[in-house]
């Protein structure tokens, strides 16, 4: 099944890197849930020798990734972590590393309290401030390692200005594309030389699968990616690729939907006599509402965090949701809420929280694609006072 030449993203995300099954004709791809291939005599076989190497099921979704970011090539490893890790395994003892201050506690604590110990130097830096990027960069700067938006105060990033900098100084730039989607923001086009993904959020999409991909363009990146992935082992599952093979398809359905909702979700607050502050980059309140329009020109997604007046009023409007559920991740068709200072980003110390914005106070948001009213009914429960 050959793409049109000039394919538009829709008929991408469902076709790229898929043709009907040869033997049967099926037009899905199949989960080949092999560990080895019979080989039809020595030093001969039919492109597959053992499954940590290579897979069907996972080169289909790699190859429908790359198509989907514009990409050359793609890796899918077992989460989000590895595929960050997996970047990381290019530096060297000595290198430095300036990353997003309000970073996903996970590579946070990935970067912080794991690869230190091999003598990688890390600048935490608030990279919507260009000029603070600029300061940070050092002759031993390899990669600058960027999330945009952030999770969860949502502070954008310029990635071309930002891809500009990175790359006067000879390193490499990396974006954490996870909260957008390819379907609202194409760091490679802006000049990204990497893009990774946490899989098990958008890109699956039903919150039945955990994984990640990186993205890449450059030959040398390539070749690194393939090597580790098979060197280190940390691949990502026949059964899940093919999981994240049926949610790429509908991608563009349903983030639509989730810009629709996350945006009325955010104005419904906005109003709201006991939330104190919304953040969501798609209202013109956001202080990065036009680069926002500028970079992510299809809408701003289904993330969004608000603050109530403590703590303690978070607890309680937490503890009350009734269709909303109360889970780490996001991406899924459900809405899930979650308190980031205790969850997503308790690994991350008090002070680094106050100092990016996450307050206790804060409530983080992915919106799903239920029915609006339905949502904010709910909402609308949670916040009435005790």
């Amino acid at each position: 099944m050959k793409l049109p030449p000039h394919a538009r993203f829709s008929t991408i995300c469902i076709h790229a890197g898929q043709e009907p099954d040869p033997s049967t004709g099926a037009i899905i791809t199949p989960i080949f849930q092999t560990s080895t291939y019979v080989q039809e005599e020595l030093g001969k076989h039919k492109g597959f020798e053992y499954a940590r190497t290579q897979n069907p099921t996972r080169q289909a979704l790699e190859a429908n990734i790359a198509a989907i970011e514009g990409g050359r090539a793609a890796f899918a490893y077992a989460s989000g972590m590895s595929a960050t890790n997996a970047i990381a395994a290019r530096l060297s003892s000595g290198d430095h590393v300036v990353v997003t201050d309000n970073t996903y506690g996970g590579t946070f604590r990935l970067f912080d309290k794991v690869l230190t110990r091999y003598g990688l130097q890390f600048s935490y830096v608030d990279t919507s401030d260009l000029a603070a990027v600029e300061r940070a960069m050092t002759p031993r700067t390899k990669l600058v390692f960027i999330e945009t938006p952030t999770n969860p105060v949502l502070r954008l990033t310029d990635i071309a200005a930002v891809a500009d900098i990175t790359h006067r100084h000879g390193g490499i730039l990396a974006v954490d594309n996870t909260f957008a989607s390819p379907c609202l923001q194409k760091p490679l086009a802006l000049g990204a030389d990497l893009v990774v993904h946490s899989t098990t959020k958008y890109l699956n999409g039903h919150s039945d699968s955990v994984g990640g991909v990186v993205v890449a363009q450059r030959d040398d990146d390539i070749e690194w990616l393939r090597f580790i992935q098979n060197s280190a082992g940390a691949i990502l599952s026949p059964f899940d690729s093919w999981l994240v093979l049926r949610g790429t398809k509908t991608l563009p359905l349903r983030m639509a939907q989730h810009t629709v909702n996350g945006l009325a979700l955010a104005r419904y607050l906005d109003t709201h006599p006991r939330v104190t502050r919304v953040i969501y980059p798609g209202l013109p309140s956001h202080p990065q509402h036009a680069l926002a329009q500028r970079q992510m020109p299809h809408g701003c997604g289904g993330m969004l965090s608000f603050e109530v007046a403590s703590f303690e009023d978070a607890r309680r409007v937490l503890n009350r949701f009734k269709l909303m559920s109360l889970a780490e991740s996001l991406g899924g068709v459900e809405t899930l809420v979650c308190h980031p200072a205790t969850m997503t980003h308790a690994s991350v110390p008090p002070e680094r929280r106050a100092a990016i914005g996450l307050s206790d106070s804060l409530i983080r948001i992915s919106a799903g694609v239920e029915d609006i009213e339905d949502l904010q009914e709910d909402l609308e429960q949670a916040l009435r006072p005790a």
